[in-house]
C-alpha cells in the first residue's frame, strides 16, 4: 500500500522554524514529482512547494519564496520543507503528494498519492 506519513508539525511562534517531513512507504520516489500543499481553514487548497526527480526542479509559491525549502531523499525515500520566519498566515494542515512523472506541475489534482496531514500553528 502506498502511503505518506507527515510529521514535524506543531506550534512555532510567529519568526520561528520548522521542518516537515513526509516518508514514503510501500513504494519509492525515485521517478515521483513532490509536492507539499496546504489548506487553511476557509481557504483554499494551495500548492507550496513542489520538486521534480529527475532534475530537481523546484516550484515555490509567492507566498513562500524566500522562506521556505523543499528538498528530497530517495535513499531516505523522504522529502522535506523546511519553513522559516513562519508567520501567522502560514497556519494550515500541511499535506505532501506525490505523481508518477515529470511533469513541472504543483497543481493538486495532478497528484495521486497523499499523507494524512500535519498541522502548523503559527501563533505567539
Amino acid at each position: 500500500q502506498l502511503q505518506f506519513v507527515e510529521t514535524g508539525g506543531g506550534l512555532v511562534q510567529p519568526g520561528g522554524s520548522l521542518r516537515l517531513s513526509c516518508a514514503a512507504s510501500g513504494f519509492t520516489l525515485d521517478g515521483y514529482r513532490i509536492g507539499w500543499f496546504r489548506q487553511a481553514p476557509g481557504k483554499e487548497h494551495e500548492g507550496v512547494s513542489c520538486i521534480s526527480d529527475s532534475d530537481g526542479n523546484t516550484y515555490y509559491a509567492d507566498s513562500v519564496k524566500g522562506r521556505f525549502t523543499i528538498s528530497r531523499d530517495n535513499a531516505k525515500n523522504t522529502a522535506y520543507l523546511e519553513m522559516n520566519s513562519l508567520g501567522p498566515e502560514d497556519t494550515a494542515v500541511y499535506q505532501c503528494g506525490a505523481f508518477f512523472g515529470s511533469a513541472d506541475v504543483c497543481w493538486a489534482p495532478m497528484y495521486d498519492y497523499w499523507g494524512q496531514g500535519t498541522q502548523v500553528t503559527v501563533s505567539s
